[in-house]
């Protein structure tokens, strides 16, 4: 128990509830369980906790059909109760910095510091300008309280509280490693937000989130074709249920590629905004996750805007699993949406939250 083991990652999303369970072996990770189960609507909005009730009851059943006896889990939060900057502060200890940091984080944060938990991670010291980086991260404390309320309502012990952006960069170099030497941007596509976080030589150094992701696919088709919700969903997806053999008209086509536009055009300005205050601006790559990567257009369409090359994460490539246990086709049907949920199943029992 040296090392501690895997929690269980609760992924608590926008529209669903994913879970994953991971095993060090003597050959590396296994996947043990992954699954999800989807939340009704406004369960989430923008990151915050609305309808505890569904939620713990989705989470019982996931733990109920996965037989998962372990309790203690991690959680992440995100949305606009979450910030994420990239800070230079005069140069000091560990020790000083943990007394100084609910003072200077104050004039980075828009909320009362009173009303938010505050974490920090030394990046890197440049002695000679006597000055060091550090990533600052605070979560609103309602925000945080409400996600660990839902987990130990569903019979689980939060170990450790996250962010999102941090739990995609853990599985990100699981899977692919450091990026040393290299400006990587990992886009994350869910249904109510799209996050972008910037690797630079492996650390974060920018984030930003942007109000448009998968949920605007639906609402755009279901607005310019005059069809439910439901209907647009489908199509989204390029047809299900009984759609499932028929032709996505072509006007779904066209507003796909119109919505992925307008999130490229967002990333775009968010990459120009970072390379003109930062050093570090040639993008190697964009790495996209996220259950709205599953759309062709959005990564061609980033590519095309962003010159940049643009690869869908797998946040299962460099994880075993038994195939008597997972089809190859089932995680490659679930790796948009699993990179959150991996990213938490791997932090410790042993780690501080």
């Amino acid at each position: 128990m040296a090392k501690g083991k895997n929690l269980l990652g609760l992924d608590i999303g926008a529209t669903s509830v994913k879970c994953c369970l991971l095993k060090e072996t003597k050959r590396g990770l296994q996947l043990q369980v992954f699954d999800s189960i989807l939340l009704p609507d406004e369960a989430i909005v923008e990151g915050a906790v609305m309808n505890s009730g569904v939620i713990v009851d989705a989470i019982k059943e996931l733990l109920g059909r996965n037989k998962i006896r372990q309790k203690e889990a991690a959680l992440a939060v995100a949305g606009y109760s979450v910030i994420i900057k990239k800070i230079t502060l005069p140069l000091m200890t560990r020790e000083e910095l943990d007394e100084s940091i609910q003072w200077e984080a104050e004039q980075y944060i828009p909320f009362d510091i009173a009303d938010v938990y505050v974490a920090v991670e030394m990046l890197t010291s440049r002695a000679a300008q006597g000055q060091m980086d550090v990533l600052l991260v605070a979560a609103k404390k309602e925000t945080v309280n409400d996600y660990v309320h839902v987990a130990r309502e569903a019979g689980l012990e939060p170990m450790v509280m996250d962010v999102q952006a941090c739990d995609l960069q853990n599985m990100f170099e699981v899977n692919y490693g450091k990026t040393q030497g290299e400006t990587v941007v990992l886009i994350d596509c869910g249904a109510a937000v799209t996050n972008i976080n910037v690797l630079s030589d492996g650390v974060t150094t920018f984030t930003r989130d942007i109000a448009m992701a998968g949920n605007l696919f639906t609402e755009e088709i279901q607005k310019q074709l005059n069809i439910t919700y439901e209907e647009a969903e489908a199509y989204k997806r390029g047809g299900s249920g009984e759609q499932a053999d028929s032709v996505v008209p072509q006007e779904v086509e066209r507003v796909v590629q119109q919505v992925a536009e307008a999130i490229a055009g967002e990333v775009q300005r968010s990459l120009d905004f970072y390379a003109a205050t930062s050093a570090e601006s040639l993008f190697s790559k964009v790495y996209l996750t996220g259950g709205s990567a599953r759309l062709p257009a959005l990564g061609r369409t980033i590519s095309r805007t962003c010159g940049v090359p643009v690869e869908l994460i797998n946040p299962f490539a460099n994880i075993a699993y038994d195939e008597r246990t997972f089809t190859p086709e089932y995680l490659e049907t679930v790796a948009p949406s699993a990179g959150v949920a991996v990213g938490l199943a791997l932090r410790k029992t042993n780690e501080q939250p």
